[in-house]
């Protein structure tokens, strides 16, 4: 096999005309250079080199290769200048999918940190639930994913198994009711309490999981509207026309207006993850987004 350290010394020989010019011009010793082009040759199946008098010319087979080497070497050298500016940080990209209330509260602060830490880094960002984001991130389509599930959820064990998992943070649920609701001052309300209200559900996910909540306290909701927009969400109970439950995050990156938040009881709660899977745990760019998704759940 064709080495690239032999061709640089046969480009050296071509161009200084003789084994000992070659070797100091490469920082070795003559005997280096023989040996070298010894092995090249052999490889070759044909010789490269004939010396006449005290210098050495390239024989026909000699001449094609050392033409071939310089563009081999050139791609070779740029090849590993863009390795190490992605090794360094210096370049590389992050493609990152989340679902829209980490879009809107945790990945803003991550991002920007990314930017202004290794501004050669290109990261882009789509939106997508769970479970899809998760099947996005084993399909190749995305390099990280923030996703979430419930503590307790039917399948949650061992559903990331295969996955780095980088917990972030434990989201509470929070219960919305409209402000001229009677239990709008309460502070605090049990599930069962809500048995016999309309209910507004959010992303399929959540939808299940209210039901499961719902069913374990002894009933099942009466969903009259559903809708993966959170702001949606907020505005129908708003408008009186139902009961919530959303994530803390969630309610955070909406404006609530209209609505009273209360402290659910039973305490309801979703795991919110840093999800990749695990060679790309070990790509500079990627390790770097996860530790700043970390630094911004801290915050």
């Amino acid at each position: 096999m064709i080495e690239a350290r032999h061709l640089r010394v046969l480009r050296a020989v071509a161009g200084t005309g003789s084994f000992s010019a070659a070797a100091r011009e490469l920082g070795c010793t003559q005997p280096a250079v023989s040996q070298q082009m010894k092995a090249l040759e052999q490889s070759a199946g044909t010789p490269l080199l004939i010396r006449t008098g005290r210098e050495m010319r390239l024989t026909q087979a000699g001449g094609a290769l050392v033409r071939h080497a310089a563009g081999i070497l050139a791609g070779l050298t740029a090849a590993e200048e863009e390795v190490a500016a992605i090794a360094g940080l210096r370049a590389g990209r992050v493609r990152l999918v989340s679902f829209p209330s980490g879009s809107s509260t945790l990945v803003p602060t991550a991002l920007a940190a990314m930017r202004a830490a290794h501004p050669g880094t290109r990261i882009s960002l789509v939106e997508a639930e769970p479970p899809r984001s998760v099947e996005m991130l084993r399909e190749g389509d995305c390099d990280l994913a923030l996703a979430f599930r419930y503590g307790g959820a039917a399948g949650s064990a061992g559903e990331w198994e295969d996955l780095v998992v980088r917990p972030l943070l434990t989201d509470r649920l929070v219960g919305l009711v409209p402000d001229g609701h009677r239990l709008a001052g309460a502070g605090r309300v049990g599930m069962a309490e809500l048995a016999d209200e309309p209910w507004i559900a959010g992303c399929p996910r959540c939808r299940r999981h209210l039901v499961e909540v719902c069913e374990g306290v002894g009933f099942t909701p009466r969903i009259d509207f559903a809708t993966d927009d959170y702001p949606a969400v907020v505005g129908l109970v708003g408008a009186g026309l139902g009961v919530a439950v959303l994530p803390e995050l969630a309610v955070e990156s909406v404006r609530a207006k209209g609505v009273s938040t209360l402290i659910v009881e039973p305490a309801v709660e979703r795991e919110v993850v840093a999800l990749t899977l695990p060679d790309l745990a070990r790509v500079p760019a990627v390790a770097a987004t996860l530790t700043e998704l970390e630094r911004a759940a801290q915050r």
